[in-house]
């Protein structure tokens, strides 16, 4: 296999095929993971986009999913393999997001993040999130407040 930094990668909207490799990146980073099943039960929302991360060779090295509401989005799960960490592909995939979302025509993206993620936290802060409230208990397995972060996209 080659080394995944010489890779390219390129983001893509996820696929049925996909959801193998995702679910395994979803087990590896969250304690309370959604399903394959969640994840195909948005693939079918008109309102939801699904995109990954891709290796050349296919092989999955994260995924974002978003859905939207009005003007509204909720950014509600982001995963990079912990493998493929630290090569700016969560960046790639907020900013592949945040296009789709000004696309169309939202002006409000939303996310919850564990009060401890603090690389996470880097992360959204990186392309213009900010918090702005908190959701007291919200994560279970450890129990964990929930930071809510948003980004405005028209001033």
């Amino acid at each position: 296999m080659a080394d995944p930094g010489r890779q390219v990668l390129r983001i893509r909207p996820l696929i049925e095929a996909d959801l193998g490799q995702v679910t395994e990146i979803e087990e590896a980073c969250f304690a309370t993971p959604w399903s394959e099943r969640t994840f195909r039960n948005l693939l079918r929302r008109r309102d939801a986009v699904l995109l990954s991360a891709v290796y050349e060779e296919e092989r999955i090295a994260g995924y974002a999913a978003v859905w939207f509401v009005g003007r509204e989005a909720e950014l509600g799960d982001l995963a990079v393999a912990p493998n493929d960490r630290r090569r700016g592909i969560g960046g790639e995939l907020v900013d592949a997001v945040l296009s789709e979302a000004r696309t169309r025509g939202v002006v409000r993206i939303f996310l919850e993040v564990r009060e401890g993620n603090r690389s996470a936290q880097g992360l959204y802060r990186s392309r213009g999130f900010e918090i702005v409230g908190r959701r007291r208990g919200y994560y279970a397995g450890p129990k964990e407040d929930a930071l809510v972060m948003r980004r405005l996209l028209v001033r």
